[in-house]
Formats: C-alpha cells, structure tokens, sequence
C-alpha cells in the first residue's frame, strides 16, 4: 500500500481549495496517510480527512499521548530521548515519517524551520515531494536537493537568512 507523509507549518490554519484537491487525489487512489499531530496545517489535514470520512490514516505522535487524532485514527507513539519537549524533540516523530513514506505532500509557508526540516529527512531519504509554497500559492516537485535550492530562492529573504542561521547550528536530522 503506497503511503503519503502529509505535513505542513503550524501557522497555516486553514487549506486552499488546491490542497484538498490534492488530498482528494490520495483518497480517490486510497494511498495510508501518515501525519502527524501538531496544530496548523496537520490539524487541518486532520479535519479535512475526518470531514470526508477518509479512514487510511496513521497519526504519529511523540510519547504516550496524541495532541491531536480528531478521526480517532490508528496511531504509531515515537519514545524520544530527554524531557525536553522542543524541535529536536518533535523532529524525531518527522524523521520516523520520512522514514516510512513513499511521498511526501508539504504545506509550507516559507518559514516553518520544521516542514523545511521535513523536507530535507524526505530528500534525504531519496523521496520524491509535492510542496505546496503558500507565498504564491504553487506547487513544486522536489526529487533532489536542486529542486530545493529552486523553492528557497522564492523565499524571502528575511527566512533565508534565519534559515542559513540556524542552518549551522541547527541539527537536521
């Protein structure tokens, strides 16, 4: 069974009608969603599958308990390392999803440190993505890190520079 990693940024709220086509795309083909269980774009993603009674679901949450499964879906628990309950913490669950996936489908607005944490794991892993750029409301397919590079450069240039911060200190997993 071909499996999706939906994800996206926590500021993102509410999906596009080109979005929910997409997804309406995965249920048409009845791939497993797997996603996670943040608020923004997973809780949305959320909702929108509840709302079309889509079952084919795997939220992954860290720890015992899920911060958000609205369909009451099956879900996978990731045990992380430390109390600490912050990016690295959380990251782990993505990478796991990553992982697992054939392919990735990313909500991203430019400035979410973890769908671009994301996206690199998938890459890593030698997935193909659709992203989804909230800034000017296309799609990308990303299949290698150029592609990447091509999605960065219609970044602003305020998230560049954050990135290329915490790009050196930050730990992509």
């Amino acid at each position: 069974m071909t499996k999706v990693f939906i994800g996206g940024s926590r500021k993102i709220t509410r999906l596009s009608k080109d979005v929910k086509d997409r997804i309406d795309n995965i249920i048409q083909k009845e791939y497993t969603v797997l996603i996670g269980d943040a608020s923004g774009a997973d809780k949305s993603v959320q909702q929108y599958l509840f709302d079309k009674g889509y079952r084919n679901v795997r939220v992954f949450c860290m720890g015992d308990e899920c911060r958000n499964n609205i369909g009451h879906w099956e879900t996978k628990h990731i045990m992380g390392t430390g109390a600490q309950k912050g990016f690295s913490y959380y990251s782990t669950k993505d990478l796991q999803m990553a992982k697992e996936t054939d392919y990735g489908f990313m909500i991203w607005d430019g400035k979410s440190k973890g769908t671009l944490n994301n996206i690199l794991n998938l890459l890593k892993e030698n997935k193909k993505i659709l992203v989804y750029f909230s800034q000017n409301k296309e799609f990308y397919k990303l299949i290698i890190f150029n592609d990447l590079e091509k999605l960065l450069a219609k970044c602003d240039k305020k998230s560049l520079e954050i990135f290329e911060v915490r790009g050196s200190t930050m730990n992509f997993v």
